[in-house]
C-alpha cells in the first residue's frame, strides 16, 4: 500500500523511518555524538561545503536529528524540515529567514506572549516593522500590506483565546502580493491540521507540546519547502546555534508515535469539558471553536480534522475567582506549557502572556480572570469532577 494511503497512527510508526545497518536494532539509535570522523581530507572539504549531504559537527545537524526532520516532513506533507531547540527557536527562524532589511510584517494582535515581545522588540531594533492585525480579519491583512511587507504571520488556533483564522483565504493575499505565508499550527498539531496543504509556505510548531505530548522535551521544528529550510538551517541556525540534542531529537521521535491516538483522546475530552464549563453558571465565556457558539466554529470545522484540547474560559469574579478556581484543582496542574497527556491549567494574564500590558492584554481580549486549560487523556468523568468541586469552591469563597 503507498504511505500516502495509510492512516495517521500508522504512518506514525512506519513512515521515514531509519533502518539500523549495523545492529538491526528496532528502534532507531541515538547518536550521541558531537562531531563526525571524516574518511580522508577530500571528504572532509566536500562535507563542509555540502552539509546537506553528510555530517560534520552536531550543531549543524545529525542523523537522529535527520530522522526526526523526515518525519516531520511526512507529517506536513512538505519537502522539507528542520528540528530546533524550542519552539520559539523555530519561530524565529522561519522569521528570520522570511525577513529583509528594511521590512515590514503583518501579524494578528493576539499570539503567544513571547512571539508578541520578539515581535514588538525585538525586530523593530533591526529595523524591521510590524503592523498588528485582528486574528483573521481579511481586510486588515490586505490594507495593512505595504511595499516592503514580507511576511504575513497567522496562530491559528490562537494562544490563549483560540481565534481561528482561515489558512486558505490568507494565503491567496499572501500568493498575490509575493509574500511568505507562515503559520504557528502548534496548538492543532499535524494530526489536526496541515498549514501547507491550505497554502501556507511555512509551518511552524512548538514539538514541546503534542508533538512530544509528555512534558519531556523542549523542541521547535518548521517544514516548509527545501529552498526556505535551507536558508533557515545555513545561515540562520548555524550562526544562531539553536540547535536539538541527538537524545531530545530522539525523545521527541519516541512522543511522536502515539500523536494520533492521543489527539483523539484530547479532542474527545475537549469537547465534553468545553461543554460542560460553557454550560456552568460561574462560567462567563467559554472560548473553544468546537463549540457552535465560537466565531469562527465554521472555519475549524472546514480546516481543522477535530478541535484539540485546549481551550480558555473566563470565570466569574474576575482574578480573585481564577485564583481560588486554580488553587483548587486537583487532577488539573496549574503549570506553564500545555500538550501533555495529563491536564493543565493556567493564568494566562500572568503566565503566557505575562510579557503584555494589562492594556494590551484587555484590547485582545486576555482578561484578568481567564483561565487556559490543556485537556489531558485522562478519564473524563474524573476531570469534569475536579472541574466541579473546584468551581463550587469559586462559589463558596466569592459569596
Amino acid at each position: 500500500m503507498e504511505n500516502n494511503k495509510l492512516g495517521l497512527q500508522t504512518r506514525l510508526l512506519h513512515e521515514a523511518g531509519m533502518k539500523d545497518e549495523y545492529a538491526g536494532a528496532h528502534v532507531s539509535p541515538i547518536y550521541q555524538t558531537t562531531t563526525y570522523v571524516f574518511d580522508d581530507i577530500d571528504q572532509a572539504i566536500y562535507l563542509n561545503q555540502h552539509q546537506d549531504e553528510g555530517f560534520t559537527y552536531t550543531r549543524f545537524g545529525s542523523p537522529t536529528q535527520a530522522e526526526l526532520e523526515a518525519k516531520i516532513a511526512k507529517l506536513e506533507n512538505a519537502e522539507a524540515a528542520l528540528a530546533v531547540g524550542s519552539g520559539m527557536a523555530a519561530i524565529t527562524t522561519a522569521l528570520l529567514t522570511s525577513a529583509k532589511k528594511g521590512g515590514h510584517m503583518v501579524v494578528p494582535n493576539i499570539v503567544y506572549g513571547c512571539t508578541f515581545t520578539f515581535f514588538d522588540q525585538v525586530l523593530p531594533k533591526y529595523g524591521i516593522e510590524v503592523t498588528y492585525v485582528e486574528p483573521g480579519n481579511l481586510e486588515e491583512i490586505k490594507n495593512a500590506i505595504k511595499e516592503n511587507t514580507t511576511t504575513v504571520y497567522v496562530e491559528t488556533p490562537a494562544n490563549p483565546t483560540l481565534n481561528i483564522t482561515d489558512i486558505e483565504e490568507v494565503a491567496k493575499i499572501t500568493k498575490e502580493h509575493g509574500l511568505t505565508l507562515i503559520v504557528d499550527s502548534t496548538f492543532a498539531s499535524p494530526a489536526l491540521q496541515n498549514p501547507l496543504d491550505l497554502g501556507a509556505d511555512v509551518v511552524v510548531h512548538s514539538a514541546t507540546k503534542y508533538l512530544c505530548g509528555h512534558g519531556t522535551v523542549v523542541a521547535g521544528v518548521l517544514a516548509g519547502t527545501k529552498k526556505f529550510i535551507d536558508e533557515a538551517r545555513f545561515p540562520v541556525v548555524q550562526t544562531l546555534g539553536q540547535v536539538l540534542s541527538p537524545f531530545d531529537a530522539w525523545l521527541l521521535m519516541i512522543g511522536m508515535k502515539t500523536l494520533g491516538i492521543r489527539m483523539e483522546r484530547h479532542c474527545e475530552n475537549g469537547m465534553k469539558v468545553a461543554e460542560y464549563l460553557n454550560n456552568h453558571p460561574l462560567v462567563d465565556k467559554v472560548y473553544y471553536p468546537g463549540l457552535e457558539s465560537h466565531p469562527s466554529h465554521e472555519v475549524a470545522k472546514k480546516q481543522m480534522r477535530g478541535y484539540g484540547g485546549m481551550m480558555s474560559f473566563d470565570i466569574k469574579g474576575g482574578i480573585e475567582a481564577g485564583k481560588i478556581f486554580m488553587n483548587s484543582v486537583k487532577i488539573f496542574s496549574l503549570a506553564t506549557s500545555l500538550g501533555n497527556i495529563d491536564s493543565l491549567v493556567q493564568h494566562s494574564p500572568t503566565m503566557s502572556h505575562f510579557d503584555m500590558s494589562r492594556e494590551e492584554r484587555e484590547a485582545v481580549g486576555i482578561k484578568d480572570g481567564q483561565v487556559r486549560v490543556s485537556v489531558g487523556i485522562e478519564n473524563i468523568d474524573d476531570l469534569i469532577a475536579d472541574l466541579e468541586q473546584a468551581l463550587e469552591k469559586v462559589k463558596e469563597g466569592t459569596k
